[in-house]
């Protein structure tokens, strides 16, 4: 069935922030899309309205049973005053995986592309424009039905807020340092793990914390069965070059099959770099460190893009990777993808969308 979305604009506009301000995810624009679920209507109502709070009873089954999910992309302005989305159909697709997974119906993906456009063209002065900014965009759905009855939600809301959002690394792509989780897991094969719901998130808080404590910037997380094999570092999935073969850990289920991962393969594929989607062990990277075989290592996801691993610590050993340096693999992966994404090269992939 046919949605118009309807726009109500605000008569109250914000005071936008400095860019030196920005950080990540601290302010949101003048305006937020709406679309509501019912069992019986399906889903409705389709808005655009004033940014504002939203009235909710304290019995609603997301404050209960976690019924959420969530999407992250990104949009850019080009030094020509284009605006760019990258690869957003795969966040709309990966939503609807998501949504399958947590029992939640599934959306339009035409129309929610289309809702997520109309949002960013009525906000489009929040676009910061200094290099390496961009406007983060954070689709999520949650279940609002007022019962406190174990069973997936009749009602649900599906909205996209936009935040200006600054550079992820204030002085250049800096190597981060790792410290390999060995207590807790974060998900296991068959659980919830390869969707992108809260509650993976709210389980990987208290690592991340033990991380910070002891000086590390992020977790590296091992397979919730073995211990052993690799999975993700932190909210980004995980590459190693070994050699001059880049390796990744394969999609098991447990891991989040992200786009910036499957963009990274594509480039790889694409320069003729051999690269491997399969299990790779911490033992086998240990050793690799040990031989000299390990170059360098990286995250990708959609905030920094590609994040460069310095140092592993694992049990009571640092391991450096390529002399704590990022490296020239890692680097050219960052500048083909920002520049793509920015409009500064050519996309030759048909990865952007210009709105």
């Amino acid at each position: 069935m046919a949605h118009t979305i309807t726009i109500e604009y605000t008569t109250k506009k914000k005071q936008q922030p400095h860019v030196n301000q920005l950080g990540f995810g601290k302010y949101f624009t003048d305006h937020m899309f709406i679309m509501d679920y019912d069992t019986e209507k399906g889903w409705y109502d389709p808005r655009i309205v004033p940014y504002q709070p939203i009235l909710m009873d304290p019995a609603s089954k997301v404050f209960h049973y976690g019924q959420t999910v969530f999407e992250g992309l990104k949009a850019y302005k080009t030094a020509d005053e284009r605006i760019l989305l990258f690869r957003p159909d795969k966040n709309m697709k990966r939503l609807n995986k998501s949504n399958d997974r947590l029992s939640i119906p599934a959306i339009d993906e035409e129309l929610a592309l289309e809702a997520l456009k109309q949002l960013i063209l009525t906000d489009q002065d929040w676009i910061p424009e200094a290099v390496g900014t961009s406007l983060y965009v954070r689709p999520f759905v949650i279940a609002t039905e007022s019962c406190l009855g174990v069973a997936p939600s009749r009602q649900y809301k599906f909205m996209i807020i936009l935040s200006p959002v600054g550079s992820y690394y204030a002085e250049g792509i800096n190597p981060v340092s790792i410290h390999v989780e060995s207590e807790y897991v974060r998900a296991v094969a068959g659980g919830v793990g390869n969707a992108k719901t809260a509650g993976n998130y709210a389980a990987g808080l208290k690592a991340q914390e033990g991380a910070t404590d002891l000086g590390y910037a992020q977790v590296l997380w091992l397979d919730g069965v073995h211990r052993k094999y690799i999975e993700e570092v932190g909210s980004m999935n995980v590459f190693f070059r070994i050699n001059d073969t880049v390796v990744t850990p394969m999609i098991n289920g447990s891991i989040l099959e992200g786009i910036t991962r499957a963009t990274v393969i594509e480039l790889l594929q694409h320069w003729n770099i051999p690269v491997e989607e399969r299990r790779i062990s911490i033992e086998e990277l240990v050793e690799a460190q040990h031989n000299g075989s390990l170059k360098e290592a990286f995250g990708t996801g959609t905030a920094a893009v590609i994040s460069p691993i310095g140092s592993l610590h694992y049990q009571d050993e640092k391991l450096v990777l390529g002399d704590g340096i990022t490296g020239e693999l890692s680097k050219k992966i960052y500048d083909a993808v920002t520049g793509i994404q920015n409009g500064v090269l050519p996309d030759t992939y048909g990865w952007t969308i210009e709105i």
